[in-house]
């Protein structure tokens, strides 16, 4: 601050300089433009001190919100990425080393265990159940939740409602419905909150859409893909390039799950929803026309398409998947070059996302309430982790400025600023069909389908293979 108040002084110093020089009435204007800019740099100086001030305030309330509760708070949680908000935007929080970390002096322990073959379920399953007889200063405070699985959490004694550490409907009153939805138990009780939204996009090669639509406009290429109808037929021209339409049957599956007009499980049966069999119908047309692939998501086959020679016209997927896992930093990727672009696609829909949850039990209430509502409410933090960290957060008035931001665009789209789109995602999701089913049998589908996409089984049998796997991961169901 000082700084800026001395580069102004010394501005007006150099202002008043130049104008003695001119003759005339250059006293009185001299005079005037040196108050005038006296005044500016008053005002700068009074809004940083205030900014400085609330800085301190929110520091001091966060050491109040640790304060007179246990002495360690233990989050549990599968990868770095909450961990990374919380050390770059959470008021007080002081890093240690790679998982330890103080707010005032309460010590923060890290328990990040991978997702690969469940071991993050297992290891926090293992401990919830533990939670009641576990001394206050290993018990669970916070642990983190996915979209896929939040019911299987939520809808346990193992969650605390929000509302038992006071935060109230008024305080996520500019949150997106459906990331309250996905976190709210078959009582109606919200039992977590998340800090960011994932509407998805589809994402395209710029220069592919140049080279075989002759534009690389978002809304004139929206036209080749408006319905899965156009999609399919544009798969076609697209594969006439000399281009795959997607890397894999798997890049469209959640598209389609997310609009689905009923439950996995109806009345205890197995129920195969009639968009999912669309996907298959249309998938299999796509591969056996040699449109697509039929490569696991995150494979190094899947990943091809990320570069210029993989010859893959598009992607689906929200803004972390174009940010942080389409190889963006990567020297000579589409991304490094800027070269994808979003539009809306044939339908919409959200992919993942972070839900915080309170474990009951905890012995830092307070403090879990500061965190939830600084990292999901708090409208500063939140515009400066879609600066900074170039992701879409809960927050509608946050999302709507950086949306309507001229200055702001994505480098990786090309200067495209896609918000607005994703704004609008945001409020159309509709999670009225979720169920704690939802994870195992997209998985397992995905898995039987692959059978019948590569030609080692009839669809029936495909089929059966999916409906005996999930009574076998989930024997109180029939089909």
């Amino acid at each position: 601050m000082k700084k800026k108040l001395l580069s102004t002084l010394l501005s007006v110093a150099m202002v008043s300089s130049l104008l003695v020089g001119c003759g005339g009435s250059t006293e009185e204007a001299t005079t005037e433009e040196a108050a005038a800019t006296e005044e500016a740099a008053a005002e700068e100086t009074a809004a940083e001190e205030t900014t400085e001030a609330a800085e301190t305030e929110e520091a001091a309330a966060t050491e109040t919100a640790a304060a007179d509760e246990g002495k360690v708070l233990n989050i549990y949680c599968w990868n770095e990425e909450f961990k990374s908000r919380i050390t770059a935007h959470y008021p007080g929080y002081t890093e240690v080393d790679a998982t330890t970390g103080t707010i005032g002096d309460v010590t923060v322990n890290w328990n990040i265990t991978p997702n690969d073959d469940n071991a993050y379920q297992n290891n926090l399953d293992e401990t919830l159940l533990k939670q009641a007889d576990a001394a206050a200063d290993d018990k669970i405070d916070i642990f983190l939740v996915e979209a896929d699985y939040a019911l299987k959490y939520v809808d346990t004694d193992y969650t605390m409602a929000v509302t038992d550490l006071g935060i109230t409907d008024a305080d996520l009153a500019n949150q997106y419905q459906y990331t309250k939805d996905i976190v709210t138990d078959s009582n109606g009780v919200l039992k977590g909150v998340s800090w960011q939204g994932c509407p998805g996009a589809m994402f395209y090669s710029r220069e592919a859409a140049k080279e075989i639509f002759g534009t690389d406009d978002p809304a004139e290429v929206q036209k080749y893909v408006a319905d899965w109808a156009t999609f399919t037929e544009t798969a076609k021209t697209v594969a006439d390039a000399g281009y795959k339409m997607t890397s894999s049957v798997n890049d469209t599956y959640r598209v389609y799950s997310n609009n689905v007009s009923s439950k996995w499980v109806v009345d205890g049966k197995i129920n195969i929803d009639d968009n999912l069999m669309a996907w298959v119908e249309n998938s299999k047309a796509m591969v056996d026309a040699g449109q697509t692939g039929t490569h696991e998501l995150w494979s190094d086959d899947w990943s091809k398409g990320f570069y210029p020679e993989g010859k893959v016209f598009c992607y689906f997927g929200p803004a972390w998947l174009i940010n942080f896992s389409m190889a963006a930093d990567v020297e000579g990727s589409i991304g490094n070059q800027g070269g994808w672009a979003a539009t809306e696609g044939p339908q919409g829909f959200y992919w993942g996302g972070t839900w915080i949850c309170a474990a009951n039990g905890t012995d830092n209430a307070s403090l879990v309430k500061d965190i939830m509502l600084q990292m999901t409410t708090n409208e500063t933090v939140m515009t400066e982790i879609v600066v900074e960290d170039d992701d879409f957060v809960n927050n509608k008035p946050a999302m709507e400025a950086m949306a309507a931001d001229t200055s702001y665009s994505s480098t990786i789209l090309g200067g495209q600023n896609p918000l607005a789109m994703y704004c609008a995602g945001a409020e159309k999701i509709d999670l009225s069909n979720l169920s704690s089913y939802d994870q195992g049998c997209n998985e397992e589908f995905q898995n039987a389908m692959k059978n019948y996409f590569e030609g080692n089984a009839t669809l029936d049998e495909a089929l059966d293979l999916f409906y005996k796997a999930v009574v076998e991961k989930y024997p109180e169901l029939t089909y």
